[in-house]
């Protein structure tokens, strides 16, 4: 089903489950869209959850999330749609705890965004996604692996990355960048270093 503009998604035609997106072209939008976005998403989960032990596991969620969807279709508005899917994600939650803190309530209502909740087959889709990341992820060289761990799970900056590594800014951007890329590679099924293939 092709989504409209109200939930910040561009109907280009491939809407259809039948016929996905490349895992190529998701994965390098993923990329290069979405997990620059990731201090404003870590922000909006800190303000508007409780318990701030649970923010990695629902930023890992919204992600797995975002890239189910997208490769049915690629959001047009990629901030707007993380944080659709945030709330969302959070609306979920608070529903199956059937508590809702006050403060949660008034800042998800304050986005004034649509609504879509995934069914179960999505939410299933998305853990196999997340699944497939964290094995991407473990598979990378030691020190890519530690340089997007502190960037993209820690939210730290590059220079307390260099710090926190003993190394320079540069590097931090080479082991960044190699980092992601091999993320990108593994996720459209090439091997990742040491022949070790997607599962």
């Amino acid at each position: 089903m092709a989504e409209t503009q109200e939930n910040g998604r561009e109907s280009t035609g491939l809407g259809q489950q039948d016929d996905p997106l490349s895992t190529r072209d998701v994965a390098a939008w993923f990329v290069r869209e979405v997990l620059p976005l990731e201090p404003i998403l870590t922000k909006y989960l800190q303000r508007n959850w409780h318990n701030p032990s649970d923010i990695v596991d629902l930023r890992q969620e919204v992600y797995a999330r975002v890239c189910t969807s997208a490769q049915r279709e690629i959001p047009r508005e990629p901030k707007r749609f993380v944080l659709v899917t945030a709330r969302n994600l959070l609306i979920t939650r608070l529903r199956d705890a059937q508590v809702i803190p006050i403060e949660a309530t008034a800042d998800i209502d304050a986005l004034e965004v649509a609504t879509e909740s995934p069914g179960p087959d999505r939410i299933a889709i998305a853990r196999d996604e997340l699944r497939r990341l964290q094995t991407a992820l473990d598979q990378l060289p030691p020190r890519c692996r530690e340089a997007v761990v502190l960037a993209h799970i820690h939210s730290l900056a590059g220079h307390e990355i260099a710090q926190r590594m003993n190394i320079s800014h540069q590097m931090v951007s080479v082991h960044l960048n190699n980092g992601l890329r091999l993320l990108a590679n593994f996720m459209h099924g090439e091997e990742l270093p040491g022949g070790k293939a997607k599962p």
